[in-house]
C-alpha cells in the first residue's frame, strides 16, 4: 500500500493536492521552485491563497514537508504529480517548458532510484505532449524505459478556484490516462485513498484523457454561451425569465442545470484558453474548429454587448460602479473576467466606472492600467453611482440592501447580472431594476410576436 506521495508545483492546485492528501493519510513531499512557498509550508501556513487551505496544512504539520528538491521528492515518494504552469503560446496551444524543466529534473532524480516509481502530469496539456514532448525527457535524463524501470500517467484534476480542495477530495470522476495498465494500477490505487467516497475511475490512453481533459472543459463552455443566448432570448419575451426556462430545461437528465444559469460569459483561467486550445489542436490534426471559435468570439462579444444596452441608462458625466471583478466569487483572479472586460468596454463607451471587489481590487488595478478606478469599499464605490452593474453573485453584493446601493441618492438604476440581489432591492420604488436574462418591456416584446405571427 503507497503511503508516501510527491507533488512538484505548491501553486493553488498543487498546495491543495498536498494538503488534501495529509487530510487523507498520506505522508506528501512537496517541491517547488520559490524558496518562500518551500518555507511557508515548513512553517505549517499556505503558499497561496484558498479555501480552507492554510487550516488544512496547519492541521497536519505532522504529514507534509516541502523541499526545493527534485531529488529529495522522488527518492522519498512512491508517486509523484506534477502541476506546474502550462501557459497558453501565441497560437491557442500550451507551452511545455516549464514541464519539461520539472520532468527533466525528475528523470535525473529517477537515475538515483533502484525501485519502481510513478509520475503523474496533471497540468492540462494538448493529447500528444505528454507522450511525445515530456517522456522522452524523462527517459533521456534517467536512462531509464517508461513500463519496465518507471511508470508515467496523465491525470488532470476537474477542480475550480476557490473550493479546489472540497473538489480535489470529492471528484466526479477521476481521469487516468495511462502508459501502461501497471502505471494505472499504481494511479487508481492512490486516487481511491484520496477521495471522500467511491470514486468513478475512467481509464483510458494517455491521448484520450487529454483529448477528454481538454473537451470537457471545451464543452462547459458552450453551455454556458447556450445559456447566455437563453437570457438574451428570454429579455425579447413577454414574461421571459431565463431561470425558469433553465429549471425546466435543466431537469431533462440529458441536459442538467449546471452551469445553464445566463448572466456573463465563461472566464478564468481555464475555460477560454481551453477552448481556444481546442480550436488550435482541431486545426493542427484537420478536424473541424468552427464550432469551438464561433464559442470564441460569442463569449468574446458579450461585454461590449451588454455595455451598449447600458448606455442608454446614463447621462453623461455620470458615474457607473461595477460590483464584482474577479472572474467568479471567493477569488483573487481576474484572468479573462468577464466584470474586468465590461468595466473596460463601459470606459470605452465614454463612461465614468469605479469598480470594486472584495479581493481582486488589486489585480483589477494592474488589468484596467488607470483607465479604470478602484474603490477601496463597497460604499465608497456606490456613492456617486448613478448606475450599479453587479456582474458576480458574491455574497458580500447580495447582501446589500437597497439603502446601501441609494447611498443617500434619491434613485439608481442597478443592473444585476445574475438575478441574485435580495427582494428588497428588486422591489423598491427608488431603483429600477434591471435583471439580465427578464423580459422589461412587456409592451414592446408582445408587439413583436403579435406582429410575427399576424403576418
Amino acid at each position: 500500500m503507497i503511503e508516501n506521495v510527491s507533488v512538484i508545483g505548491l501553486g493553488k492546485l498543487g498546495a491543495s493536492m498536498l494538503a488534501g492528501m495529509a487530510h487523507r493519510g498520506f505522508n506528501v513531499i512537496g517541491v517547488d521552485i520559490s524558496e518562500s512557498a518551500v518555507r511557508a509550508v515548513n512553517e505549517g501556513r499556505a503558499p497561496v491563497q484558498e479555501t480552507g487551505l492554510e487550516e488544512m496544512i496547519h492541521a497536519h504539520r505532522d504529514k507534509v514537508r516541502a523541499t526545493m528538491s527534485h531529488e529529495e521528492a522522488v527518492l522519498g515518494s512512491d508517486i509523484s504529480f506534477v502541476i506546474v504552469p502550462t501557459p497558453s503560446d501565441s497560437r491557442g496551444s500550451f507551452e511545455l517548458q516549464y514541464a519539461r524543466f520539472a520532468f527533466e529534473l525528475l528523470g535525473k532524480a529517477l537515475a538515483k532510484k533502484d525501485s519502481y516509481h510513478v509520475i503523474v502530469l496533471t497540468s492540462t496539456v494538448l493529447p500528444g505532449a505528454t507522450r511525445h514532448g515530456l517522456l522522452p525527457v524523462l527517459e533521456q535524463a534517467s536512462g531509464k524505459k517508461c513500463g519496465k524501470d518507471f511508470g508515467l500517467c496523465y491525470s488532470p484534476e476537474f477542480i475550480a478556484l476557490g473550493s479546489v480542495i472540497r473538489d480535489f477530495l470529492n471528484p466526479d470522476f477521476y481521469l487516468v490516462g495511462e502508459f501502461d495498465k501497471r502505471s494505472g494500477d499504481v494511479l487508481e490505487e492512490v486516487n481511491r485513498g484520496i477521495c471522500m467516497k467511491e470514486p468513478v475511475v475512467r481509464r483510458m490512453s494517455i491521448e484520450n484523457a487529454e483529448v477528454a481533459k481538454i473537451a470537457l472543459n471545451s464543452y462547459v463552455t458552450m453551455k454556458i454561451s447556450f445559456a447566455n443566448t437563453l437570457a438574451d432570448l428570454c429579455e425579447r419575451i413577454p414574461g421571459g425569465d431565463v431561470d425558469v426556462v433553465s429549471d425546466a430545461i435543466g431537469s431533462d437528465t440529458r441536459v442538467g442545470r449546471k452551469y445553464l444559469t445566463g448572466g456573463l460569459g465563461f472566464a478564468g483561467p481555464c475555460f477560454p484558453r481551453d477552448n481556444v486550445a481546442l480550436g488550435f489542436l482541431c486545426g493542427e490534426v484537420g478536424a473541424d474548429s468552427l464550432l469551438l471559435e464561433s464559442n470564441h468570439e460569442y463569449n468574446q462579444s458579450l461585454a461590449p454587448r451588454i455595455a451598449a444596452k447600458l448606455a442608454p441608462m446614463m447621462r453623461k458625466g455620470q458615474t457607473a460602479a461595477v460590483l464584482g471583478l474577479a472572474y467568479k466569487p471567493l477569488s483573487h483572479v481576474v484572468e479573462e473576467s468577464q466584470g474586468v472586460a465590461l468595466a473596460v468596454a463601459m470606459s470605452d463607451a465614454g463612461m465614468r466606472v469605479i469598480g470594486y471587489d472584495p479581493l481582486a481590487s488589486e489585480g483589477a488595478r494592474s488589468a484596467f492600467r488607470g483607465g479604470v478606478l478602484v474603490a477601496e469599499s463597497i460604499a465608497s464605490a456606490l456613492a456617486d453611482a448613478a448606475l450599479v452593474v453587479v456582474t458576480t453573485p458574491d455574497a458580500a453584493f447580495r447582501s446589500l440592501t437597497a439603502e446601501d446601493f441609494l447611498a443617500g441618492k434619491e434613485s439608481v438604476t442597478v443592473v444585476d447580472c445574475w438575478r441574485c440581489l435580495d427582494a428588497g432591492v428588486q422591489n423598491d420604488p427608488r431603483i429600477q431594476y434591471v435583471p439580465l436574462g427578464r423580459c422589461l418591456d412587456e409592451d414592446s416584446s408582445r408587439a413583436v410576436l403579435e406582429e410575427l405571427w399576424a403576418n
